[in-house]
């Protein structure tokens, strides 16, 4: 024993949220490509999908990373029509508070922007989390062969007036 006392654990930063930019482009569409939740039959429904410069200027995506600077997930909010385009999770973010995170700061958004209900077309092992966020089940959205060849549950956010 060397007298020292118990070592002091420092807990890490929390992500922080910004605007993304063109320059964000391809990291965001790298994190679409490689998740996990879109491997085996899912893989078709992100294998196109870009996140591309003109799609970030045009919407309201927001980016959540560490202090390292490393993104951790990110979301995307259509205005008109209000939706939930995109929300991802990095794979090594799971379960972190991460999604939640996200959530929040999009609420706050779309509070921001006047929306009161955004709409989410929910990848169908994501319907639970989004529920457990206060997503409300609406119906199902159809499948659409040959990109999404499954039904995928659809559900609205309530957005409190602020």
């Amino acid at each position: 024993m060397t007298g020292r006392g118990p070592v002091a654990r420092v807990a890490p930063a929390p992500p922080r949220i910004r605007r993304a930019t063109a320059a964000d482009a391809r990291r965001l569409t790298a994190m679409v490509r490689r998740s996990r939740a879109y491997e085996g039959r899912y893989a078709s429904m992100v294998a196109g999908v870009a996140v591309g410069p003109d799609y970030i200027e045009a919407h309201e995506v927001h980016l959540a990373e560490g202090a390292d600077g490393v993104p951790l997930g990110f979301y995307a909010l259509l205005v008109d029509p209000p939706e939930l385009d995109l929300m991802f999770v990095a794979d090594r973010a799971q379960g972190l508070g991460v999604g939640r995170l996200l959530i929040d700061h999009m609420r706050t958004e779309a509070g921001r922007v006047g929306l009161s209900r955004v709409r989410v077309v929910s990848h169908p092992p994501a319907e639970g989390f989004y529920r457990a966020m206060g997503a409300v089940r609406t119906g199902t959205a159809l499948a659409d062969p040959p990109v999404v060849a499954w039904d995928r549950p659809e559900l609205h956010f309530d957005i409190a007036a602020g």
